[in-house]
């Protein structure tokens, strides 16, 4: 008397057509890419920390950039369960210097306390962390 498992695939060829879970897909998100400024603003941020890296291991030696790079694993991971409160990742943010970095957020708003915000679903998030679903965890806007 053996058990099978049924599972109900969320994909027809390789898409996801859930829109109640995932919302409505779009094409224009899908076909163009990022702003060139975006990439441009990205790439100089990598080659800064790799700059800030070599100067750290030249100083110091490699061991303390291998601490680091350990320090930010640990700290990347550490989350809240999904749900009504976000992770802050104050630890990581700390460690990156990105607690003094001043966004959009700090002076329009969080997106998060918008009102056509929908919440993350906290039974949804879990499966999709523990690889029992697919999917983004929370479909941010309606």
């Amino acid at each position: 008397m053996g058990s099978s498992k049924t599972i109900i695939a969320h994909e027809i060829g390789g898409i996801q057509n859930d829109a109640l879970r995932f919302g409505l897909q779009g094409v224009k998100s899908e076909i163009v890419g990022s702003h060139p400024l975006q990439s441009a603003l990205e790439l100089s941020r990598k080659a800064q920390s790799e700059m800030k890296r070599k100067i750290l291991a030249n100083t110091y030696g490699s061991a303390f950039t291998l601490k680091i790079d350990l320090d930010r694993q640990i700290l990347s991971r550490f989350q809240r369960p999904p749900g009504a409160l976000p992770s802050s990742m104050l630890g990581f943010e700390a460690l990156t210097g990105s607690l003094d970095d001043f966004g959009f957020e700090d002076y329009l708003n969080d997106p998060r306390d918008s009102e056509i915000f929908r919440p993350a679903d906290m039974h949804h998030g879990m499966e999709i962390r523990l690889g029992l679903s697919k999917g983004p965890v929370c479909p941010s806007f309606i």
